[in-house]
């Protein structure tokens, strides 16, 4: 409605503007608190199939070389070839703690020497980050989320390799390590060993075994044609999870949960790395922990200055499986492999976490080369973790 006035027309207050239309009634607090709950659900519902993908490929990759791992740990002859030998062992079952367990069994069985064993353990810690690796290849569509979650991923490695190469010298010329472990077994040799079932796993495994069981239905033989399916079914899942994560995320969620992460779980350092101890233990993954920081990273959720302790915490907590095992056999020798992973991870953050930078500089540039030229990134995955180990197994 409007009225006259000497200098024209007036709109009458309240009244729908001529040019711009019906103004839309605010949203009312019931309807936001239904639109935010639908947000979280479907955030969490992403979370799921996101976990169940990262479950689903370590089956995959144990279809492929379960049996071709324990072949693989014992042709050991030599610490470099044993670091190797260790990263395509874990690359190729994707879990650090299977592959120490194994080496724990040998050790304890008198099949492996217990010096051969420490360098397999350190190639078992830098081969553990393939998936989180992998999972930020889902990120690639998008070149700045890219960029960070192929930074996020491969901090861990940086760690990892700054940590083997100072520390395989040392242990090679004074098994430094071995020693030390070797001096803490004589306290847990003897007073029984014990499992714990990760609650994770228990959600999880149930439609990763559909997964797998769908594969095996397919190729009624299973075996590699069967974890190839199984992968690329992962994959897929893997890409529409993490889509759907960060379309959440980007959203309206994303201030909630970077309140959450930045200004609380990972706001101090020694706060984030008990928590990367604490979920890893409890999950017993480090495949899956680490994974999870990598869309929030790539998200901008979590820099990476934030996300470095945590990743450390994970390192520390993935060794809880190995010492479980180890104490069960009652060998001394093998509690000293479980308890030499251990400290071979504390002595990685007490040297490299206050030279951070160094890994963190290392991954934010290839995360920044990545970005521009893609190709890269799946080259660094193949080299990596395939190309460089088995050209190394070749020679040796």
């Amino acid at each position: 409605m409007t009225t006259e006035t000497r200098g024209g027309t007036k709109e009458t207050p309240g009244a729908a503007s001529s040019t711009g239309g019906a103004r839309h009634p605010p949203t009312s607090p019931r309807k936001q608190r239904l639109e935010l709950a639908i947000k979280v659900a479907t955030f969490f519902v992403a979370l799921y199939g996101f976990l169940v993908s990262i479950e689903a490929m370590g089956g995959a990759f144990k279809l492929f070389g379960t049996g071709f791992t324990a072949t693989l740990l014992g042709a050991t002859t030599n610490p470099v070839m044993g670091l190797f030998v260790g990263l395509l062992a874990t690359s190729l079952v994707q879990s650090s703690s299977l592959t120490t367990s194994i080496l724990v069994g040998m050790v304890a069985a008198g099949t492996m020497p217990l010096e051969n064993a420490i360098p397999i353990v350190m190639g078992a810690n830098m081969g553990t980050t393939i998936t989180s690796t992998l999972v930020s290849l889902g990120h690639v569509t998008r070149t700045e989320e890219f960029k960070r979650a192929f930074a996020g991923a491969t901090l861990h490695d940086f760690f990892n390799i700054c940590t083997v190469i100072v520390l395989l010298p040392i242990e090679v010329a004074t098994h430094v390590l071995q020693r030390t472990a070797s001096a803490l077994s004589g306290a847990l040799v003897g007073m029984g060993g014990g499992t714990f079932k990760s609650p994770l796993k228990a959600v999880v495994k149930p439609a990763s075994h559909g997964l797998e069981q769908v594969c095996a239905w397919v190729f009624e033989d299973g075996g590699v044609p069967a974890g190839v399916l199984l992968f690329v079914l992962a994959m897929v899942l893997l890409f529409l999870a993490l889509r759907h994560m960060t379309q959440v995320m980007r959203g309206g969620v994303m201030g909630r949960i970077e309140r959450l992460t930045q200004g609380y779980l990972f706001k101090k350092p020694l706060r984030a790395l008990l928590l990367g101890v604490l979920f890893t233990a409890v999950v017993q993954s480090s495949s899956v922990t680490t994974s999870l920081v990598v869309p929030l990273v790539g998200a901008g959720v979590l820099t990476l200055d934030r996300a470095f302790p945590y990743l450390l915490g994970a390192n520390v907590g993935t060794t809880v499986t190995a010492l479980l095992a180890s104490t069960v056999t009652g060998s001394a020798a093998a509690v000293t492999v479980a308890l030499a992973h251990l400290c071979f991870n504390i002595a990685g953050i007490l040297v490299f976490y206050p030279l951070r930078a160094l890994p963190i500089g290392m991954a934010t540039r290839l995360g920044r080369v990545a970005a521009r030229s893609r190709w890269l990134a799946a080259a660094y995955v193949a080299g990596a973790f395939f190309g460089i180990p088995l050209l190394v197994f070749l020679l040796f």
